[in-house]
């Protein structure tokens, strides 16, 4: 039987607790969508990797406590590939579905990209909080879903040119995926040690990226990788760069 996962933060899932009350939306999801009741076996993880069995112990109208049973391994486990992925900012429905899918493919930080030719634009300190907050929310329902007890952390957005300015470590391969002006991603782990662990790779926004930042990435050591012969949406770009990258260097 699938697992009813919950999220608790690591500090409610501190060394001697023996209960933890979930949060009210958690809450609101175990008695209005899985109508649960006391007794029944659920999992609570914290995001950083710890995932236990427990047992509801106690429903309110406004909170849920459960009992820890034991500690198990997760549903899923995280890919050997420390996946970060940054993507220029897209317009509603398509970044909330890349950051959905990133986490499903096991990315482990995400960052969004200010750019030349981005449709969005973040207006004020408000606003850049709210998108992080609803980016957050659909990031920890896609990892609910898919297994993970590793949340994928996701920053918040950072202009272009800072982001290439990354110092990189030995192990870190920095890929910019570019409509044009690449070579082949098979090409690109031919040159390189095919054994990377951690990779950084960057989409560019539905108009693309302009001449000036591909030389700039170019520039700054970053690889930049063509994907076939035809254009992709932005975000199919996004979720094929991960799918891709998990396929040959992690664990899919």
């Amino acid at each position: 039987m699938t697992r009813r996962r919950f999220y608790a933060p690591p500090e409610a899932l501190s060394l001697g607790k023996k209960s933890v009350t979930l949060s009210a939306e958690e809450t609101r999801h175990a008695r209005d969508v899985l109508r649960l009741q006391r007794g029944e076996e659920v999992y609570v993880f914290d995001g950083e990797g710890l995932e236990y069995r427990c047992v509801i112990a106690e429903l309110k109208r406004d909170s849920v406590k459960v009992d820890l049973l034991d500690q198990v391994k997760p549903a899923r486990p995280e890919s050997r590939l420390d996946l970060i992925l940054g993507v220029a900012l897209l317009k509603g429905e398509k970044f909330d579905l890349v950051v959905q899918k990133a986490t499903e493919l096991g990315a482990t930080r995400f960052i969004p990209i200010l750019t030349n030719r981005a449709d969005v634009r973040i207006r004020s300190g408000d606003d850049a909080k709210r998108k992080l907050m609803r980016w957050q929310r659909i990031a920890l329902e896609a990892t609910k879903q898919c297994g993970r007890a590793r949340l994928m952390k996701i920053d918040a957005a950072v202009a272009f040119e800072e982001l290439i300015e990354r110092v990189g470590q030995r192990d870190e391969l920095r890929l910019m995926f570019a409509e044009r002006g690449g070579s082949s991603f098979s090409q690109v782990l031919k040159d390189l040690a095919s054994t990377r662990t951690k990779v950084i790779a960057i989409i560019g926004p539905e108009g693309g990226w302009t001449d000036a930042e591909i030389d700039e990435a170019n520039k700054k050591s970053w690889r930049i990788v063509t994907l076939g012969g035809r254009t992709l949406r932005a975000e199919t770009a996004a979720i094929v760069a991960a799918t891709l990258l998990q396929h040959r260097l992690g664990d899919l």
